[in-house]
């Protein structure tokens, strides 16, 4: 048993304390979120899905540009030195994580705004003639259409894993010492997009398509947990006490019931049922993913920041 007697109360140096709040996990989940969306924007755009003028093409644009800001200033609020923000874009860190996130999510605008006057939405299109035209040239080139959704798909995938590379690149917590974080948080994120075009899609069979594979990526997504628990279980003592969080510990109830359980089987189960058409589609299951989205950022952020390099 380990003791050991502090009158320090600095979150920053104290172990035994957590330095990042609800902001990160709010981050880290729309980040998600907004990198799944794009993924899916660029194949319906890949695809030729967009020429459908109900499809999901004409709302996911500026929905992730309103999410992902929302996640920025989430992130902006948790910064100590709020008015220094500017200094991070001075310079680029190869070997840093965080400099490259800020880089790719300030690429992501444009392609988002690119994406939004390739699919203008009809209220703009109405209000705007400019725009209207500026979008009805850029349909007209199939090369600028491919490019778009290139660019989606790249960066959405980039955005993905780094929201994962983000907490595992932290070597000084345990639980965050795998190299399958960047890949999980890709699949949560592409799960959580899919559950939220399922949604919003006004196309029943674009709803259909998104919902057979939200399936796959949810049972990607167990395995991908399962297969982070287990490494942390083959490793150093440090590492199989940071998995017991999870594994007996305080945030194990947390974890498996609202996470595994009713954010990934029991969608698994209901979109299964859908799918084979034994029920009626129901919001439920895109509801309960979104929901266990969020809970799994907000358990890993939380209980990372518990977990050190001394016996616990």
């Amino acid at each position: 048993m380990r003791e050991y007697t502090t009158t320090n109360t600095n979150p920053f140096v104290d172990l035994s304390h957590e330095v990042w709040g609800w902001e990160i996990p709010v981050y880290l989940f729309l980040g998600g979120l907004v990198a799944g969306m794009m993924v899916i924007s660029g194949y319906f755009f890949l695809s030729g899905r967009w020429r459908n003028r109900d499809s999901s093409s004409y709302v996911l644009p500026a929905l992730s540009l309103i999410l992902l800001s929302a996640g920025m200033l989430a992130l902006f609020l948790d910064l100590e030195h709020k008015l220094y923000v500017w200094r991070l874009y001075l310079t680029f860190e190869v070997t840093s994580p965080m400099s490259w996130g800020s880089w790719i999510l300030l690429l992501v605008y444009p392609v988002l705004i690119a994406s939004l006057l390739l699919a203008l939405p009809a209220a703009l299109r109405e209000r705007s003639p400019s725009l209207a035209k500026l979008s009805d040239r850029i349909q007209t080139r199939p090369s600028a259409v491919r490019s778009i959704g290139a660019l989606n798909i790249a960066l959405g995938i980039m955005v993905g894993i780094y929201t994962g590379i983000l907490l595992s690149a932290l070597g000084a917590r345990p639980l965050w010492s795998s190299a399958l974080l960047g890949p999980l948080f890709l699949v949560s994120g592409v799960s959580t997009a899919a559950a939220l075009v399922d949604l919003v899609a006004k196309d029943h069979s674009e709803r259909d398509l998104v919902s057979r594979a939200d399936i796959g990526f949810m049972i990607t997504e167990l395995l991908f947990i399962a297969l982070f628990l287990i490494g942390l279980m083959n490793t150093s003592k440090v590492h199989q006490e940071a998995a017991g969080l999870l594994l007996g510990g305080p945030f194990t109830a947390v974890f498996w019931v609202l996470v595994v359980g009713l954010g990934l089987l029991v969608p698994i189960v209901i979109q299964t049922l859908t799918a084979t058409h034994r029920i009626r589609h129901t919001v439920v299951a895109p509801v309960l993913v979104l929901v266990g989205g969020l809970v799994f950022r907000m358990v890993m952020v939380s209980a990372g920041q518990l977990t050190h390099w001394t016996a616990m």
